[in-house]
């Protein structure tokens, strides 16, 4: 992207024809689009508090304990990588609830990279509209209280429990008329919806767990969907190519519903448009009807231009690094526009001073979030191939590193070679460790495919992550306090959370 350019500069491009010159790119890439395109209704013309720390643990000793309880008969249910394709037992339980999910309108997040920043950053947006929002999203960085927050805070651990306590006797009775119990994921997602209901809130804004047609949380009808951008990653549950995960996650979308797309790789791109022609849904792409005009990097974040379905929006500060942050933000807006029905009842845009005061105030903890200074230690959660590939392209642009050491600790489950390759340019060492889940990876297995990218030399082994820490900072301060040493710790949400706790976050 074209960067802002200085206000007394005479010689200045216009950001409506770095626009074009987006739209020509998008629309000459794949011409077997067109015939799909032309059937979709496209949007040409139809708002947040500041963030706080994640929660750490409760004073209190029996809220803690009642907490911990909780924990408890939450982590005796499967898991949230056991899936069983069927929202038969959340409809259940929706149902004895009264419908909870139906009390409020809500917005549908689906994709593979960027759902929990997109999702506060339509929070923070309808926020400063003065709408009361819900926020689900997963997984958690720290605490689980973490997924159900009411107004940009997750609701207290008090208010957790109170919530799980409530529904918990018709938990009960779901688990004994279904084949199988209810997963945690699925609990949870009672919870929220049963949340968002008591409080009220205007507007529920929900990320999927995994997928969409089979996910626990697509039993809302949205009026607006979002897909993120798709990339591989769960194959062995939603399918070996963005195609066959874009089906899945497509299922998202409702009739007469409008959808927002992330730029996609085309075939991936042709499922979601083909399945928001069948469902007679308004399509508004990125980098047609609305898109990132201009971005620069900005102390602490950066400095952007977006182009929404009611027009631009200049000199948006997101404290946030990243271009990736940047697209979020322009899908964000995009999804916020088409809630309010810019584009579609109404041709103005949104006032740009609150879209202002929404994304100044955005944060996403575990998301390129500085921790430390002095060697300066990153935390960013990247799983998959797709998202390092991000992460070390942001790094190398918000941070003039000489010297970056890596801190590794990955789940099984992932392509961890796709992910290694993709930090293998920008870590001069790595660290590999582990988190203390159940589903991380084993250290010397991760160690050997390590050295077989970064060759030996490159490659220490720390099993617990508080040595791992400690060793990725001495080895950044080897070249002295003014060298531009520094640490990314990632390669999972759960190894992040840890090393925040670590290093007095939360």
């Amino acid at each position: 992207m074209s960067e802002l350019p200085p206000r007394d500069s005479s010689e200045q491009p216009d950001p409506s024809e770095a626009f074009e010159e987006i739209v020509a790119a998008e629309t000459g890439r794949d011409p077997d689009l067109a015939v799909i395109e032309a059937g979709s209704r496209t949007l040409r013309t139809r708002g947040g508090p500041p963030r706080g720390e994640e929660p750490a643990r409760p004073k209190d000793p029996e809220t803690d304990r009642a907490l911990r309880e909780v924990e408890a008969e939450l982590a005796s249910r499967w898991g949230e990588t056991k899936l069983e394709p069927s929202v038969s037992r959340i409809a259940a339980l929706m149902d004895i609830l009264g419908d909870p999910q139906r009390a409020y309108p809500s917005i549908h997040i689906t994709g593979t990279n960027g759902k929990t920043s997109t999702a506060r950053m339509i929070e923070a947006l309808l926020g400063a509209f003065e709408l009361r929002t819900g926020r689900y999203t997963s997984p958690h960085v720290q605490s689980v209280t973490e997924r159900i927050s009411l107004d940009g805070a997750p609701v207290s651990a008090e208010r957790f429990i109170e919530t799980y306590r409530d529904i918990a006797p018709y938990v009960a009775m779901v688990d004994e008329r279904q084949e199988y119990r209810l997963s945690f994921f699925e609990v949870l997602t009672g919870m929220a919806y049963a949340a968002f209901a008591d409080a009220p809130v205007d507007v529920a804004v929900v990320e999927v767990g995994m997928g969409g047609t089979w996910d626990a949380t697509n039993v809302i009808d949205a009026r607006v969907a979002v897909v993120t951008p798709i990339s591989l990653d769960h194959t062995d549950r939603l399918g070996g190519t963005p195609a066959e995960i874009a089906a899945e996650k497509a299922g998202v979308i409702k009739s007469d519903a409008t959808v927002i797309l992330a730029q996609q790789p085309v075939d991936a791109a042709r499922v979601l448009l083909r399945k928001a022609v069948d469902l007679d849904a308004t399509a508004a792409r990125e980098g047609l009807e609305f898109g990132v005009v201009a971005r620069r990097v900005a102390v602490g974040g950066q400095l952007m231009t977006l182009r929404g379905l009611g027009g631009d929006y200049p000199e948006l500060y997101l404290p946030l690094h990243g271009a990736h942050q940047a697209h979020n933000a322009a899908v964000a807006l995009a999804a916020v526009e088409a809630f309010f029905g810019v584009g579609a009842q109404h041709s103005e845009p949104l006032d740009v001073e609150t879209v202002r005061k929404a994304f100044a105030a955005v944060t996403s903890p575990g998301r390129m979030e500085v921790v430390r200074s002095s060697p300066t230690v990153v935390l960013d959660a990247a799983h998959n191939p797709a998202g390092a590939r991000v992460t070390a392209e942001a790094i190398g642009e918000a941070f003039q590193f000489s010297r970056l050491i890596g801190v590794v600790g990955a789940s099984d489950d992932k392509d961890v070679r796709g992910l290694l390759e993709a930090f293998e340019p920008v870590f001069a060492e790595i660290v590999v460790t582990r988190n203390s889940s159940h589903r991380a990876m084993d250290v010397d297995a991760l160690a050997a495919v390590a050295v077989e990218v970064f060759g030996e030399e490159r490659v220490q082994v720390e099993p617990r992550l508080p040595d791992a820490l400690e060793a990725a900072i001495t080895l950044a301060e080897e070249e002295g306090e003014f060298s531009g040493g520094g640490v990314l710790v990632t390669g999972s949400v759960i190894t992040v959370g840890e090393a925040r706790l670590l290093l007095g976050k939360g």
